[in-house]
């Protein structure tokens, strides 16, 4: 499959590893794409940590993303950047893994995740054992070739309820078809839970700048992300409803996040939102 481990995929080389307990690795960032937002940055700590625990029990399992308890986004990663991941394993089985990590460009941290928990389920139901075991086993030596990822498509995302004030809702609607679900996953293709929460985040920015007054030459960027809890996986073509729900202060704001499938709950998280110099924010403008 030409989009395997190349759309959605973005771990290139593992440079250390103790099995089941801890790990670092690199990710080249294509130069020749447009953007590289900090939940994929976000997605490719927690692939290491899938990688480590994986291995850990024989290629058996494979975590989804479930429960984050928190997030700190600390700077913006740019297309040509390295970037430099490490994760903790807190404890692994075949049941859960629960790790934390963070990724750095030049010695800056650009991500934290703290305290994440992620359900194992059966690796066959997702992907071949024998093809992640092989790219495992590829990784941790030479590495793979880097810059096959060629970015991802914004999912269409349009208001549906609310024009300024503290609330508002949106529908988002999920590709019938992508690449990267040639990554995620070959056997059951799934939206990622990070490309939701990237939807999530940019819907809740342009909530925050019609409800609040910034600072003159700012604007709004996430800085923590906190609670996010995923309640089930969202299958291609898939239409949802996103909300969310601002709490101002000052100069910084809440924002209540969640998204709902069929009208049941998909998703549900929190989003504390700064000011920051315009030339500095760089990923949501």
């Amino acid at each position: 499959m030409a989009d395997h481990f190349a759309a959605f995929s973005f771990v290139d080389r593992i440079t250390e590893h103790e099995p089941g307990r801890r790990a670092r690795g690199r990710y080249v960032v294509p130069a020749d794409i447009a953007a590289f937002p900090p939940c994929l940055v976000a997605e490719a700590v927690g692939q290491l940590a899938a990688w480590v625990s994986m291995a850990h029990i024989g290629f058996r399992g494979r975590p989804v993303a479930a429960l984050a308890n928190e997030t700190r986004f600390r700077s913006d990663v740019l297309p040509g950047n390295t970037l430099e991941l490490a994760v903790e394993i807190e404890s692994c089985d075949e049941h859960a893994v629960a790790y934390a990590g963070r990724a750095s460009v030049d010695g800056a941290e650009a991500i934290e995740l703290v305290d994440c928990l992620g359900p194992m389920l059966p690796v066959e139901e997702f992907d071949s054992p024998a093809a992640l075991a092989a790219r495992f086993e590829l990784i941790l030596g030479d590495g793979a070739p880097p810059g096959r990822f060629h970015g991802v498509d914004a999912p269409r995302v349009t208001r549906t309820t609310g024009s300024s004030g503290a609330s508002a809702s949106a529908s988002l609607i999920v590709p019938e078809s992508a690449p990267f679900f040639g990554d995620h996953f070959p056997r059951r293709p799934v939206f990622p839970a990070t490309l939701l929460l990237d939807a999530q985040i940019r819907f809740a920015l342009e909530v925050a700048v019609d409800a609040m007054q910034w600072p003159a030459d700012t604007r709004p960027v996430p800085s923590r992300m906190t609670h996010v809890k995923m309640r089930s996986f969202i299958p291609p073509g898939a239409t949802l409803v996103i909300d969310a729900e601002l709490a101002p202060r000052a100069t910084e704001a809440t924002l209540k996040l969640s998204a709902r499938m069929d009208d049941k709950p998909v998703a549900t998280a929190r989003l504390e939102v700064v000011a920051r110099k315009r030339e500095s924010a760089r990923a949501y403008q």
